[in-house]
């Protein structure tokens, strides 16, 4: 008699039927194994703690370089109308911290005097082009909440030419005043915004490489502060230019001032982390 759906027949010995039962349980137990049972992984390597280096040695209690760890600095003859940034004029930023570096900018033989020739296409009184427009060398702006307090940040760019790097600042508004909180240049593969922080990507000299530098938002210092400075393998097989020898020192997910979506670039008279390097 062949066995129905639910079961052994009555007819089957008892001894039998317990036989097959314990063999069931035992295929279905090997199966369960075959298929995300634990094993073993081999010998996980004993933590060790850091070997400090020379003990003795004495330690440092200043820095060697000045890298301009922070920055916080009143923009001076920039409106911000009602405390608004997104009112602030980023040309007129950028024209103010040219006005403030002449030897960068302003004599023909200047490293940027390029940029401030070009900032002539950027027009006045909304003639000519503005940010982000044309011949301008002012990248459009970008707003976001860096700081936490509820109100948006302005991540600008503007190219420094002609040596084909990028300026990158961040501004926020201190009591209807408009406030750098972060400075950076260097050549510029991309600049990102994620959470409070803001991510710029260099090329390397090093092929199959590229340098990402974090800038996050500390309430005490009230200023972005370099957090993060790395050298990562890239996924297009070092397709890089060269980083330029003279660097002293986008695709983000903001608003810009037209209302679609990112981009970025810095000012003089700032040091770089990329010097230190």
């Amino acid at each position: 008699m062949l066995p129905s759906r639910r079961g052994l027949p009555a007819r089957v010995p008892a001894a039998l039927a317990l036989l097959l039962a314990t063999t069931a349980a035992a295929g279905a137990l090997a199966a369960c194994g075959d298929t995300g049972g634990l094993r073993a992984a081999g010998a996980t390597p004993a933590a060790r703690d850091p070997a400090r280096l020379w003990p003795g040695l004495t330690p440092a209690s200043s820095p060697a370089y000045d890298i301009g760890e922070v920055e916080h600095a009143v923009v001076e003859g920039v409106a911000v109308p009602g405390g608004d940034i997104r009112r602030a004029d980023p040309v007129a930023a950028v024209r103010a911290e040219i006005a403030a570096h002449p030897d960068d900018y302003a004599a023909a033989k200047a490293p940027y005097h390029e940029t401030s020739v070009r900032m002539a296409d950027c027009g006045t009184d909304g003639s000519g082009d503005g940010a982000g427009e044309g011949r301008c060398p002012v990248l459009r702006p970008y707003y976001r909440d860096l700081t936490g307090d509820g109100r948006p940040e302005m991540t600008l760019g503007f190219r420094l030419l002609p040596a084909k790097l990028t300026a990158v600042r961040v501004y926020t508004v201190e009591k209807d005043r408009l406030v750098r909180v972060m400075s950076y240049e260097d050549a510029v593969s991309a600049v990102e915004l994620a959470g409070r922080t803001v991510i710029v990507r260099s090329p390397s000299e090093v092929a199959g490489y590229e340098y990402r530098l974090q800038w996050t938002w500390d309430a005490d210092q009230r200023a972005m502060l370099l957090t993060s400075d790395e050298m990562l393998r890239t996924d297009d097989g070092g397709r890089h230019t060269k980083r330029p020898s003279t660097s002293p020192s986008p695709s983000a997910t903001a608003s810009p001032s037209s209302g679609s979506s990112p981009s970025a670039s810095p000012s003089s008279g700032s040091s770089s982390p990329a010097s230190a390097r």
